[in-house]
């Protein structure tokens, strides 16, 4: 399934910021530095499964639900 890392990412990024574009910035920004290029994923990029359990680690530390 092509695109779940996308959607995982801008689900974090969506719950988390509430709509406040520097909010939005921010937590891309942590997701950068924890070794998830965000801006690299498109809605028909593989997936990948060890940047998926990254992203769900984030989630969980963002407190934010992903599924």
């Amino acid at each position: 399934m092509a695109g779940q890392i996308y959607n995982i990412i801008q689900s974090i990024v969506t719950q988390k910021s509430k709509g406040n574009s520097i909010i939005a910035n921010n937590i891309k920004t942590k997701m950068y530095l924890k070794g998830i290029a965000v801006d690299k994923y498109t809605p028909s990029s593989p997936d990948d499964v060890a940047i998926i359990q990254k992203l769900h680690a984030v989630a969980q530390e963002f407190g934010v639900n992903v599924f």
